[in-house]
């Protein structure tokens, strides 16, 4: 059965849109449940406390700034670099489960050669950038920002305007692909229009 996506390309291929930015993590790829995973095992070493429902809400937020808040909220001495390294360890040893999200991949290569398109992620450029890599997927983009390229954060827009900008394309004239509330508000404070991706994985 087709998904609400795939069913209207009309969206993307509109003229309107000269560039397509894709978010990374629960949009592209189907990574948010092995990030659960990893953040499982640092909390059990670390004896700090976040929720499941907690971590899908912060989707998109860098590692190192969700330990930061931990800490202070909950009074755990962490260091939130360190840790977030260890985070990051641990998720890059399930690399090889890794899976694509195939309805998102196939509008990336519908569009190859057409129009191009960025990734816009609040992952670390050395994450991304291996996951890319594994999966052979560098080539369909001309540019990918991460947490490292910018000072401010998904909900704010900074992330997606760099992307537009290493794109070339005027912000407006961009279509972003997210899979969380934050993602998608900081999409549409770049002044860009917005795909909510999660009826994708929700239909299976």
């Amino acid at each position: 059965m087709k998904n609400a996506l795939l069913s209207n390309p009309a969206l993307w291929e509109n003229d309107q849109f000269a560039g397509l930015i894709f978010d990374f993590d629960g949009t592209l790829v189907n990574t948010m449940p092995l990030h659960w995973q990893a953040w499982q095992g640092i909390m059990r070493r670390h004896q700090f406390h976040l929720s499941e429902e907690q971590f899908y809400a912060m989707g998109g937020i860098p590692s190192r700034e969700i330990l930061t808040n931990i800490s202070r909220e909950q009074q755990v001495p962490l260091d939130p670099i360190a840790v977030a390294l260890e985070k990051e360890a641990a998720y890059l040893a399930l690399l090889n489960q890794v899976q694509p999200i195939p309805p998102v991949l196939d509008i990336v290569r519908a569009m190859q050669g057409k129009k191009p398109s960025a990734i816009a992620s609040g992952g670390t450029r050395r994450v991304i950038h291996r996951v890319l890599e594994h999966l052979g997927l560098r080539p369909f983009f001309r540019a990918v920002v991460t947490s490292d390229d910018v000072v401010r954060q998904k909900p704010a827009p900074d992330i997606f305007l760099e992307a537009a900008r290493r794109l070339d394309v005027p912000p407006e004239r961009c279509l972003g692909f997210e899979d969380t509330e934050l993602g998608l508000r900081a999409i549409r404070a770049a002044g860009m229009e917005a795909i909510d991706v999660r009826a994708v994985l929700a239909a299976g």
